[in-house]
């Protein structure tokens, strides 16, 4: 005997579950939007407060009560370090370094991970380990015999002393092995047969995939490069005009302007700006790189 319910009990139970579910996703969403909200918050606070800062008077900033917003919008903390110190040099001369160490590194970084990941040859893996077990050696501990080496070339007191040691990083190496993994083997085997040769092959075939591997290596080592204090300070410290921005406005601005925050602040908020515009020219093809390497 088939038993058939009411059809006023079969419309009463899908009613509740509907209600719960939209209760669940509407929390859910509020969450979400409050997470993202007070992360933005945690990370645009700093920099909000420093253009706050540069365009702030100096007597305004050591006023009594907090304020978020200029009292009296100034332009001075942009022109006084300017007059007084080479800044726009110190600024080209961190973007020939960051441009020349971001071409090569590039450049190289492709060959090598493409060289690791496609082509077969005795030692692959080994020297593959070898080169990644480089990655643990402190950088501080090799900055005596390249100092000595840069010295020896003739490279002191010069930019090159610090776009040749900067130059084909390691984890870029890494990183770009890892993406041409990811090709199928079969796509480079049907070029092969087609009659192209290796390079064909690569700058044909492979080169057009790794867009998102570009834009990653060239948001990667251009940031470094430009934010890169430790070896351009050793490197280029024997002259003041090849300072680079980082060194400048450590060793010479901050020492000048020691309580002047607004003009540490606007040539701070200076040296920020290359490195956001990049990352939002960048910012589709870096997150799609990162997820196609497998790095999260």
């Amino acid at each position: 005997m088939v038993m058939l319910a009411a059809p006023g009990a079969v419309e009463m139970h899908p009613e509740p579950v509907r209600r719960v579910s939209r209760s669940r996703r509407g929390r859910f969403f509020k969450t979400r939007v409050a997470l993202a909200a007070g992360t933005s918050l945690v990370i645009f606070f700093p920099l909000y407060w420093m253009l706050m800062t540069a365009f702030s008077r100096r007597e305004d900033l050591y006023a009594p009560g907090l304020s978020l917003w200029p009292r009296n919008f100034t332009l001075e903390n942009f022109t006084k370090p300017f007059d007084r110190f080479p800044v726009w040099t110190w600024f080209g001369n961190s973007a020939i370094i960051a441009v020349a160490v971001t071409a090569i590194t590039v450049v190289v970084n492709l060959l090598a991970g493409y060289a690791f990941a496609k082509l077969p040859f005795r030692g692959r893996n080994i020297l593959f380990l070898v080169l990644l077990s480089t990655m643990m050696i402190p950088v501080q501990s090799i900055m005596v015999p390249q100092f000595r080496i840069s010295i020896e070339l003739g490279l002191y007191g010069n930019l090159w002393a610090v776009i040749l040691p900067e130059s084909a990083a390691v984890f870029g190496i890494f990183l770009a092995r890892q993406f041409f993994l990811a090709i199928p083997d079969e796509l480079i085997e049907a070029a092969r047969i087609d009659g192209a040769g290796q390079l064909r092959v690569f700058f044909s075939i492979v080169l057009p995939l790794a867009k998102p591997l570009i834009a990653v290596l060239v948001l990667l080592t251009f940031m470094n490069e430009w934010n890169a204090f430790s070896w351009p300070l050793i490197a280029l410290f024997s002259n003041e005009q090849l300072f680079t921005l980082p060194i400048g406005l450590v060793t010479s601005l901050q020492s000048q302007y020691s309580t002047d925050y607004g003009a540490v602040m606007a040539v701070s908020l200076i040296s920020v700006l290359p490195i956001v515009v990049l990352f939002i020219a960048f910012q589709r093809y870096f997150v799609q790189g990162l997820a196609r390497t497998g790095i999260k």
